[in-house]
């Protein structure tokens, strides 16, 4: 049962008044039948469902109003920003942090005024990146660098540029520190990502050279460096620097890096070719023009991590019908009490 008070209201949350039961079969079933529709017969497993109060990442919605500064999330098919006033999926601190930005921002907004905030929750405090139709004026970044001392924020960043940087936002990634580019793409829970990571390691583990494919930060890249080499593609160059930086960490093995587009120029059946395994952790899209390369190569092993099971179905049919098996798919569910659903399988094939 819901134990928001904003539930019925907040877009945030759609799923929160059904039981554990129910709520594991609706996000199991949203998966079978995504596969079903594109016509792949693999087992569905049980999904791992992160606790609540674990979400480290949101974009929140700001809007000032007569009755004051509103931040939060949209309400449900609206454009209203519900104020937050309780969240049961952020973490305390994230949620904490808007209390906090409430109560120094509203000053700096005039009336019907507007912004969108992205935050991210790191080991070495919050990383902040505005959106908001202003320029950023010397004035202004004394402003806020004023304003939004003292409570947590690590690095604040207003329209892609840097309004203050007081440490360098980091994270662990398989226990390597990686320091973060702002506004970088994190998978949204700590929990979350260990399951995922669990099951790529799995699902590689006799490969010694494996292709990381849209690799982002690292998130796969620095664990899997442990025990294979890795090339890491991807077309964010800023995160692909972080990832380079990180993978000089001792004890791991050779990482390579290659800044790509990998919609337009995936990866060829010949590039491929060298490697034992390959990991594909692609945006909602999916990777139907990887898949389809992946298909024509002599790969054997395939980790496929996805946050849309409607393209994760329509890859996995080019796959299996080039001979790949899929295997059991593990959904992650990381965006509690929401449509959404993050999942992971591996494709395997003989010689």
């Amino acid at each position: 049962m819901t134990s928001c008070t904003h539930f019925g209201i907040c877009g945030g949350c759609e799923l929160q008044d059904l039981s554990a039961v129910e709520y594991a079969a609706h996000k199991k079933a949203a998966v079978e039948t995504a596969l079903a529709k594109a016509g792949v017969a693999v087992e569905v497993l049980a999904p791992i469902i992160v606790p609540p109060q674990t979400r480290r990442r949101a974009v929140f919605k700001i809007k000032s109003l007569a009755q004051g500064l509103h931040i939060g999330f949209h309400a449900a098919r609206s454009h209203t920003v519900v104020d937050m006033h309780q969240c049961e999926v952020l973490t305390p601190g994230l949620f904490a942090l808007v209390g906090a930005l409430r109560a120094r921002l509203e000053a700096e907004f005039g009336v019907g005024e507007a912004a969108e905030l992205h935050v991210t929750e790191t080991q070495t405090g919050f990383d902040c990146a505005f959106r908001w139709k202003r320029n950023l004026t010397p004035n202004l970044t004394a402003e806020l660098s004023k304003t939004l001392s003292g409570i947590g924020i690590a690095r604040l960043v207003m329209n892609g540029e840097t309004v203050f940087e007081i440490a360098t936002p980091t994270v662990s990634l398989g226990g390597v520190p990686v320091a973060l580019p702002p506004d970088a793409f994190l998978q949204s829970t700590a929990e979350g990502e260990a399951a995922l990571q669990a099951r790529v390691a799995a699902i590689t583990a006799r490969a010694k050279t494996i292709a990381d494919l849209f690799a982002g930060c690292g998130t796969f890249t620095l664990p899997l460096a442990r025990g294979a080499r890795v090339h890491a593609v991807e077309q964010d160059a800023p995160a692909l620097a972080a990832l380079a930086a990180a993978a000089k960490a001792p004890k791991l093995k050779p990482v390579t890096t290659e800044v790509r587009d990998l919609f337009r120029l995936p990866l060829t059946a010949l590039e491929l070719s060298r490697f034992d395994a390959v990991v594909l952790d692609p945006p909602r899209a999916g990777a139907q023009a990887q898949a389809k390369m992946l298909a024509a190569s002599k790969v054997q092993t395939i980790a496929y991590v996805s946050c849309d099971a409607t393209s994760f179905a329509r890859d996995a049919a080019i796959l299996a019908g080039a001979g790949f098996t899929p295997g059991p798919v593990q959904p992650v569910d990381q965006f509690l009490w929401s449509a959404h659903i993050e999942l992971v399988a591996g494709f395997t094939r003989g010689r």
